[in-house]
């Protein structure tokens, strides 16, 4: 088999009030991820505003846009100069009421507009306290997919999806060697001292259990930074709810099959993250743990109910 080495970049940025000015960002830092040799790039969930679902607000479906849309179009412009793949999540309008949290996944080699080859619509939503998503977004509908991009078949999930193994699982069976999961979580500051160290520990071990799991790269990518879920759209400020906020934890990471970190990222720091990872590690690491193939396909039908009784 002929090596086939991609370098794949992870962007963790902070994210100011101004939807344009993290656009902006999110664009330039692209920039410089291509101009050093990533050609497969991925962005934080929700990159372009503030982690705004810490409260429901009606007046936050504004900054809602469509795809292809502004956000596409300006990526795409680095995509084609650079002949790059970037993974974007968005908050999607679908259609009058309808709002989706969706990564999209742009390729140069794609003929769409805004060289959107495909997207992936985040499946699991959570409602927990600060992170009130089920208010804004309706559970994906397409379902867990592979995209077959020109820098290699990869699946995209979104954060809460991160920790369902289900969907890592059949994304895998559906052809990715790669896993994305863009990614916004942090720390409620009144419990970083007490379960801060654990939350994290878990959240990388879940997704460690992927890769090993299924023979594949995982690359998790995190904001970084304290937020109160300031917006700033069209110049139009919406205030965050006072309070102590949430502290994003950064350290995204990038795994080999085998679950070994190849790289990662501080939990305070803007960075980008590299790894080059070689499409043969995946059939080397399957021949030598053959999960899939040892896999009791005949045995798994409880999987599809909500609980065995």
């Amino acid at each position: 088999m002929a090596a086939k080495t991609t370098r794949v970049a992870l962007i963790q940025m902070s994210c100011e009030a101004s939807t344009e000015a993290n656009l902006a960002k999110a664009v330039a830092r692209v920039r410089e991820a291509a101009e050093n040799g990533a050609t497969l790039i991925c962005l934080p969930e929700l990159f372009r505003a503030q982690y705004f679902c810490q409260r429901e607000d009606h007046a936050l479906f504004d900054i809602t846009e469509s795809i292809p849309g502004p956000s596409t179009a300006a990526l795409a412009e680095v995509v084609r100069e650079y002949k790059l793949v970037v993974v974007a999540s968005l908050f999607e309008r679908r259609a009058p009421g309808l709002y989706h949290n969706t990564a999209a996944i742009l390729d140069h080699a794609s003929s769409n507009q805004d060289c959107i080859a495909d997207v992936y619509r985040k499946m699991h939503i959570p409602d927990d306290p600060l992170y009130y998503e089920k208010f804004y977004f309706t559970p994906g509908d397409l379902g867990f997919k592979t995209q077959r991009t020109s820098a290699g078949p990869i699946g995209t999930l979104v954060c809460w999806d991160q920790w369902y193994p289900e969907g890592a699982r059949v994304t895998a069976l559906k052809g990715a060697e790669t896993l994305f999961f863009p990614t916004a979580i942090g720390w409620h500051p009144s419990e970083k001292e007490e379960f801060g160290e654990r939350q994290y520990d878990a959240w990388q071990t879940i997704q460690r259990g992927h890769a090993i799991a299924n023979g594949v790269f995982v690359c998790s990518v995190n904001r970084v930074g304290h937020e109160q879920g300031d917006v700033e759209h069209n110049g139009v400020m919406m205030k965050g709810p006072e309070g102590a906020g949430l502290e994003f934890w950064g350290g995204s990471f990038i795994a080999d099959p085998f679950g070994r970190i190849l790289a990662k990222a501080s939990h305070d720091k803007e960075e980008i993250l590299y790894a080059d990872l070689d499409a043969k590690e995946v059939e080397i690491t399957r021949q030598h743990w053959p999960f899939l193939r040892d896999r009791r396909i005949d045995a798994y039908g409880g999987i599809t109910s909500r609980f065995l009784d």
